[in-house]
């Protein structure tokens, strides 16, 4: 399949490296292709070195607006007809990117909350899960209130649980543990009256899936992926990629009768995944 007006894929990622390999994974994934060359010419200046964002943010350690900056530009350099970034909260300087560069940036927040809107039409209330940069940032908060939505965010001892479990992700830990933890953070946002979960941070889609959860998931890797894709070449995207498993929630109190209750509705949904 052929496109002559397709554009080059401009990725800005490192942060993390993991978070990263899964956007362009599912680029891959979402992308019709039956040869090589079908695929998508796509650019990725993974730089880890970047500041720490939070630290950033709260003025604690160095701008990330140079490095960033740096990185857009030498994506633009190299033939990037646009550019994305694989993090949430580095959107904190998306201000900087734009005014560096003559392509276009295409924006995760724009296009998460965007797809939130879509996915439950008159949404009034949304989880987000994010880094406490993002949440500190209003990133969020400003894009759903120009829908008219409102967001609730994790309580401070939620919200420190989830930046531990954040970096133990960075740190390759993805055991079934902290998906577990994950799913409670995001119940105690349901439990709120939120009629949509947002994971409005790159490493969440690695531990956090729908199935387990009794409201709509949005992950804002997945959206991105799907705007680069569509962005760079709308006859290359893969309209319908698979079809989703039925939810397979499971309630706190079904759980604290039945401990091993989240361990075998897992079996149940590898399995269904599997035959």
């Amino acid at each position: 399949m052929t496109d002559h007006n397709e554009k080059t894929v401009g990725v800005i990622g490192g942060m993390g490296p993991k978070a990263t390999l899964d956007f362009y994974s599912k680029v891959v994934e979402k992308t019709v292709a039956t040869h090589d060359q079908d695929h998508l010419h796509v650019i990725i200046n993974s730089n880890p070195k970047v500041p720490n964002r939070q630290d950033a943010l709260s003025g604690l350690g160095p701008s990330c607006a140079p490095d960033l900056i740096e990185a857009a530009r030498s994506l633009e350099s190299a033939g990037a007809d646009f550019v994305v970034m694989v993090c949430n909260t580095a959107h904190a300087y998306e201000s900087h990117i734009r005014s560096a560069i003559q392509i276009p940036f295409i924006s995760i927040i724009e296009e998460s909350v965007n797809r939130c809107v879509s996915v439950v039409p008159q949404l009034q209330k949304v989880g987000i899960l994010a880094a406490t940069g993002c949440i500190d940032a209003n990133l969020y908060q400003k894009q759903f209130a120009k829908k008219g939505v409102d967001c609730v965010v994790p309580s401070f001892v939620d919200q420190h649980a989830f930046m531990e479990l954040m970096y133990r992700i960075k740190a390759n830990d993805l055991d079934i543990s902290i998906g577990m933890e994950m799913e409670r953070l995001a119940q105690n946002l349901i439990d709120q009256g939120v009629e949509i979960i947002l994971a409005a941070c790159t490493e969440v889609p690695l531990v956090l899936h729908a199935e387990f959860l009794s409201v709509p998931l949005v992950n804002s890797t997945d959206v991105l992926v799907d705007a680069a894709v569509k962005y760079a070449s709308p006859v290359h995207i893969k309209t319908k990629t698979y079809t989703a498993p039925q939810h397979i929630f499971v309630s706190k109190e079904s759980l604290q009768q039945n401990p091993t209750a989240q361990a075998d509705a897992l079996g149940r949904f590898v399995h269904s995944q599997l035959t």
